[in-house]
This record gives C-alpha cells, sequence and structure tokens, in this order.
C-alpha cells in the first residue's frame, strides 16, 4: 500500500505527516485525513503537552527513544511534519500492520 503521508528524507530517516486531534479519551491512530496520518492525542492542546504526548507515541510505537523522533513542522498547529530516525520500509510496515480505514 502507498501511503501519502509517508516520505524518505535520507536512507535511515523518514518524514511522516500526521493530524492530530488532542483531549481524547486515548492515544491512538485512526485512520488517514488529507493525507496524513489521523492521531488521536490523550493530551491537552496547552503547553506543548499534545506535541510531547505524539513525540512519545511515535517513538514507542516504532521502538526509537524519543530523541529520534523530531517535530519539524507545525508545533501549534492540527498538521504536522515529524522526522524519524529509522528507514521509510520500517515505518511503511508499522503502518501496514496498524490496519487503518483509508478515507
Amino acid at each position: 500500500m502507498a501511503w501519502q503521508c509517508l516520505s524518505a528524507v535520507n536512507a535511515e530517516s523518514t518524514a511522516l505527516l500526521v493530524s492530530v486531534v488532542p483531549n481524547a479519551k486515548r492515544t491512538e491512530a485512526v485512520g488517514l485525513h488529507d493525507g496524513c496520518l489521523r492521531v488521536r492525542l490523550a493530551a491537552p492542546a496547552l503547553e506543548g503537552r499534545a506535541n510531547d504526548e505524539l513525540i512519545a507515541w511515535l517513538a514507542d510505537q516504532l521502538g526509537v527513544a524519543r530523541r529520534e523522533v523530531v517535530l519539524q513542522q507545525g508545533a501549534s498547529s492540527r498538521r504536522k511534519r515529524l522526522v524519524i530516525a529509522i528507514e521509510p520500509d520500517r515505518v511503511m510496515r508499522w503502518l501496514d500492520g496498524l490496519q487503518l480505514p483509508l478515507s
């Protein structure tokens, strides 16, 4: 499956577009929206808490350290671009494993 939300930065790094919904009951990926992975966050959009929750969740999901997930764009926006220090194929396999509905 081709993921529009995913692009290779180089052989060892991947850019991921994410659309976030803060103040959810739990943090989870729920589908695709406008070319982005849609993620509900169990944190408010206040004082960077939602961004911290997103970075921690992605690091945990992908099995990398938090320092390997960098918020590159969208710190104060619902639409974010993150760069993750792992191979694009690994992120693609993770996305395929989520079995998200296509929208």
